[in-house]
């Protein structure tokens, strides 16, 4: 690390990241990392940069030896209520209010941050930031690994959509799923893609319903 990012931060600094913006099911993830600069972690790295194997590894390890950790989220109804950004912002929000350790700094990744006057700490948005700052990189992996749990809990509440292998990403096999069987609860109205497989389901409700109608005998 160099540059910008090595920095000295008032500590104690807590990085900030999500999971699940793309995504057409399913809630989206924050999780905040106050790191313990006494109980290093090997291997922190952008989550979308480690295997599923390496980040289940490195999760456990990074909620014991972390100084605190937080895990924030905003449900399907708050998405299609506020829209992702909104929701994300919500959700990093949520979970630097559930830290055990009030930061002095925070560091969230990308180039917004949610409004955190009343936390008393400043605040740096950082353009690739999980990639530079180990406390973003933390922060990626847990809020990957939880939303990758729940995605999997949710394939057994809505079976039929594959939810457990592509955790509500639009895939050709969750498009298709889409047509055949339409939205669950846990899609995105919001979402072009479910919008469509919305209208299409009740368009072709609406054709049978009036298949059933039998004109009137004179």
């Amino acid at each position: 690390m160099s540059g910008a990012h090595a920095r000295v931060r008032p500590e104690p600094v807590a990085g900030v990241d999500e999971a699940g913006r793309g995504p057409l099911a399913g809630p989206v993830v924050a999780a905040a990392v106050i790191l313990d600069p006494s109980r290093p972690i090997d291997g922190l790295e952008d989550s979308k940069r480690l295997s599923e194997p390496q980040r289940e590894r490195l999760a456990p390890l990074i909620r014991a030896r972390a100084r605190a950790w937080a895990i924030g989220s905003a449900d399907r109804g708050e998405i299609d209520t506020l829209n992702i950004l909104q929701a994300t912002l919500l959700a990093m929000r949520r979970a630097l209010l559930a830290l055990a350790v009030r930061p002095a700094h925070v560091c969230i990744d990308g180039n917004r941050a949610p409004q955190l006057g009343d936390l008393g700490c400043t605040v740096e948005t950082i353009i690739g930031g999980d990639a530079l700052v180990p406390a973003i990189s933390a922060a990626s992996i847990l809020a990957k690994t939880h939303r990758d749990a729940l995605m999997r809990v949710l394939e057994g509440h809505h079976p039929g959509y594959g939810f457990a292998r592509h955790k509500g990403y639009g895939t050709a096999a969750h498009l298709e799923a889409l047509r055949r069987l339409g939205p669950s609860s846990e899609h995105r109205l919001s979402f072009a893609p479910v919008r469509a497989a919305a209208a299409q389901l009740a368009a072709a409700s609406d054709r049978a319903a009036r298949g059933q109608i039998r004109p009137r005998r004179a």
